[in-house]
């Protein structure tokens, strides 16, 4: 008799299923299991540290796998309490989330097709089979952290559900979210490098800058970046759709609104076809991205302001309708934020088109995965129609595209409650009516949206109802937990509750991007963003430097950052 087949000789024969197994469900409702543990130490024991990705089995936020027939359902703990026992004793108890079912063959699937029985047994989960349930979900080279509970199981993404079907990273300030946006784009030029990416960097995080006289470079420089300033690129008034148009220079509520539309439309349309008749266009609409002289509509409108017949004795119809327009754009053009859109320097001819949707989409010399637009030294107040103008060529770019399939372009809003707010207001209807026609229209054409923001509840509510992936940091205010839980999918209690217990540049991945809820630690950027949080104990101890305090004032009256 050999050894291992002697009794004497102490071999246990005790079977895998029995070791793992760390109690039995004793209630079933639709959102969730309560489950007695009464074995889970001796399941911890007899499997050691190979049992629930590493962590301790039975804490709150890891994996248990319930026996169910031909298949198991693997659910999550969501609550741990314990009870008492008739004879007095106690009794550990969880609370269990569903996440969905693991066939034999050991493919997982979302949901819960088969509810387990009362008495059903609930066993751990060895690290090895939690792993092969995230490997076998996604890209397995767009890897993008690790498992909270252990940090040798990769986390990777499903490219496609990510960028295709739009996304949200959300997180309060200070929770990680500049690490977390530019750690995503490294993992995924390095996984796609012929990727295009458009990043609205709000406050020069991403971009190319100059930090106390040193030149930095973008977190992505070295993978390929192009960094251009709003003023650089220029996003010139004939790119302004009809609407657009009307928006900044007609006030609905003025009595002449409808003589002074009428009017704008007919002249506009002239002048679009007097300029580029050279074009040989041939139908050419009131919304063709095409050249016209800004001076020319300014006389048109100050001719018929002050239309008359027979010498002054008769007053025409357009007579005195346009000194609000006319007001509106003095103003326009008088202040020297707006130079960039209004007095551009190169984008004077419509041929000049083709070099900025080229620069936009990475298509220019050089050519680049990802596009960085450093919108820190716009002006609060004219960021929402400077990323109305991006949206709309973003989308307009793909929408005539007739390889749009084939030329998927992804655009990152950081900060997008600032011009893509939940609240109607004049000021940011634009912003908002191009970034909700991609979030609603954009999957058709190839163009994706990623919403980042640290105050989700003022987000518009149509952009985040279409985003199908959430990247969720550290959020402590109840409102807006409140708001992305009921926004996204598969928002259990459960999974919410940790939202304020996150480490920084710790997420839970929710959505299609991820094959079920799950909470990890988001690779460090390498480098990182260009953001650092002030060392006030550090720079409170020591000489503060000179400011040039002339300088500080002229730059604000001049409203140019050095």
């Amino acid at each position: 008799m050999t050894e291992s087949s002697n009794p004497d000789k102490g071999v246990s024969t005790e079977s895998p299923e029995t070791k793992t197994k760390a109690g039995v469900v004793v209630d079933v409702t639709e959102g969730y299991f309560t489950a007695r543990l009464d074995l889970l130490k001796e399941a911890i024991a007899a499997t050691g540290s190979s049992a629930s990705g590493g962590a301790s089995a039975g804490q709150v936020g890891t994996y248990l796998v319930i026996r169910n027939g031909s298949s198991d359902t693997l659910v999550t703990v969501a609550r741990n309490y314990h009870a008492a026992s008739k004879q007095g004793h106690t009794i550990a108890m969880a609370q269990l989330t569903p996440l969905g079912m693991i066939e034999r063959s050991g493919s997982f699937s979302r949901g819960i097709s088969r509810y387990p029985d009362c008495g059903a047994e609930v066993h751990l989960i060895t690290e090895d089979d939690l792993a092969r349930v995230f490997s076998g979900y996604g890209d397995s080279d767009f890897k993008v952290g690790e498992l909270s509970a252990s940090g040798s199981i990769n986390i990777h993404l499903d490219a496609s559900a990510f960028f295709g079907r739009h996304a949200a990273i959300l997180g309060q300030s200070g929770s990680g979210k500049s690490w977390a946006v530019a750690s995503l784009v490294q993992s995924t030029l390095r996984a796609m490098p012929q990727s295009h990416i458009i990043v609205m960097d709000m406050h020069g995080e991403y971009c190319d800058k100059k930090v106390d006289g040193d030149f930095v470079p973008s977190p992505f420089a070295s993978l390929g970046a192009r960094s251009f300033g709003a003023q650089e690129l220029e996003f010139p008034y004939w790119l302004l759709s009809f609407s657009d148009l009307c928006e900044l220079l007609i006030n609905p509520e003025d009595k002449n609104a409808s003589i002074q539309t009428a009017f704008l439309r007919e002249t506009l349309l002239r002048l679009r076809q007097e300029v580029n008749s050279h074009l040989h266009l041939g139908h050419i609409t009131v919304d063709s991205p095409l050249y016209y002289p800004l001076e020319e509509l300014h006389e048109a409108m100050e001719a018929a302001d002050n239309a008359t017949a027979e010498f002054g004795k008769q007053k025409l119809a357009t007579y005195g309708k346009f000194d609000q327009p006319l007001v509106r754009l003095n103003s326009l053009l008088n202040d020297n934020r707006y130079d960039f859109m209004m007095r551009p320097s190169k984008r004077n001819s419509s041929e000049s088109l083709t070099d900025l949707m080229q620069d936009l989409v990475g298509l220019g010399n050089p050519r680049a995965p990802v596009t960085v637009i450093d919108l820190s030294t716009v002006s609060f107040d004219v960021v929402p129609l400077v990323a109305a103008q991006i949206g709309r060529l973003v989308y307009e770019f793909n929408f005539w595209n007739p390889h749009c399939t084939d030329f998927p372009i992804f655009m990152i809003c950081e900060e997008a409650h600032e011009y893509i707010p939940r609240e109607e207001s004049a000021r940011f209807k634009e912003a908002r009516r191009s970034m909700e026609r991609i979030s609603k229209n954009g999957r058709k054409y190839g163009v994706g949206l990623c919403v980042v923001s640290q105050r989700p509840h003022d987000v518009s509510e149509t952009v985040l109802a279409q985003c199908s992936s959430f990247l969720c940091l550290r959020i402590s205010n109840p409102d807006d937990q409140a708001y992305i839980r009921s926004m996204v999918p598969e928002a259990s209690r459960g999974t919410f509750d940790t939202l304020t217990s996150l480490a920084k540049g710790e997420v839970i991945g929710l959505g299609e991007a991820v094959p079920m809820p799950v909470r990890f630690r988001m690779r460090l950027p390498d480098p990182p963003p260009n953001s650092t949080d002030v060392d006030y104990s550090q720079k409170w101890r020591n000489d503060s430097v000179g400011i040039d305090v002339d300088r500080l004032v002229y730059s604000w009256r001049s409203q140019e950052h050095e």
